[in-house]
């Protein structure tokens, strides 16, 4: 099955310096503005430069090449630069950019894991080359995470004693390329003593769960992103479910996007629950629901 995600999804390839250039997928991004003037916001981080009101809502301004470790985009550059407004992490955020250069189409699956020439910038999820030139592919929710740090009720989920040992004997694999998810998630199931598996893509998940079966213990709770470069979410589920062997794991895909339709192709393409991420006890409900769902077709009381 070709995702619909990918159809749909290309890139926004825009600059924060002279000689580098950089991406994020275009289903994070809601629109792109001229600079326009900001109003400060006492006591924010020191990446915010400012808000604007845009169609009657109030966004916070972000120094996108601040935030990962370049120079800060100066005030005398501002007129020259761009504001690319994304829809992350259920919020509307803005992002400081020094130009625009265009939106392409994109193989998701030839992006690779960054070279270690790059160093150790965990702001970058991958890379791809567009027009023989290297593009980085930005994590914007590891940088909106670093900026806005989620409300610690968010992030640890609470279980009574006998939910608890419902999901203990479940065989759970959580996928995510981006950095920050991962660790949200695995730290939620760790704080209440839940074991799983993790993987950082797509196509690693779908050998391990084949992996898992050949064994005979095969993935019970599949939790999955649905923005991912290579095997994407959409793509990941058609696959388990198009798969005899691993058909019967209980797929929970999750996206930051606060899109509807997101929701409805995780549907169309088998998955049991789609969940905008990130709210631990959302999370854990649902893996309830996935062991109740199993509970249920091996008939145990």
């Amino acid at each position: 099955m070709k995702s619909k995600a990918n159809q749909s999804q290309g890139m926004l390839l825009f600059r924060l310096t002279q000689q580098q250039r950089f991406a994020i997928g275009t289903l994070k991004v809601k629109e792109i503005v001229p600079f326009t003037p900001l109003t400060a916001i006492p006591q924010s981080h020191h990446t915010v430069l400012g808000a604007v009101s845009l169609r009657g809502q109030t966004l916070p301004i972000i120094d996108m090449a601040r935030a990962i470790g370049y120079r800060p985009i100066t005030p005398d550059e501002y007129s020259r630069c761009f504001i690319i407004i994304t829809d992350c992490r259920r919020t509307l955020v803005g992002f400081l950019v020094r130009g625009i250069d265009r939106i392409c189409e994109c193989n998701w699956r030839d992006i690779v894991s960054p070279p270690p020439s790059l160093g150790h910038n965990i702001f970058v999820t991958g890379v791809t080359r567009i027009s023989e030139q290297l593009v980085q592919l930005l994590d914007v929710e590891l940088i909106l995470s670093r900026v806005f740090p989620d409300d610690p009720e968010h992030l640890y989920p609470l279980l009574t004693d006998v939910q608890r040992e419902i999901l203990k004997p479940m065989q759970i694999l959580l996928v995510d390329d981006s950095a920050v998810a991962r660790k949200q998630l695995t730290a939620a199931l760790d704080y209440i003593n839940i074991p799983y598996q993790v993987c950082s893509n797509g196509n690693d998940a779908f050998e391990r769960m084949k992996q898992a079966a050949e064994r005979g213990n095969p993935i019970d709770i599949l939790v999955s992103d649905i923005e991912m470069p290579g095997l994407d979410g959409y793509e990941l589920a058609f696959e388990v479910q198009s798969d005899a062997k691993l058909a019967g794991a209980y797929i929970i895909l999750h996206t930051s996007l606060s899109s509807e339709i997101s929701v409805e192709r995780a549907h169309q393409v088998g998955a049991h629950e789609a969940l905008t991420k990130f709210a631990a006890n959302e999370l854990v409900q649902a893996m309830l629901r996935g062991a109740e769902h199993h509970k249920n077709l091996r008939g145990t009381p």
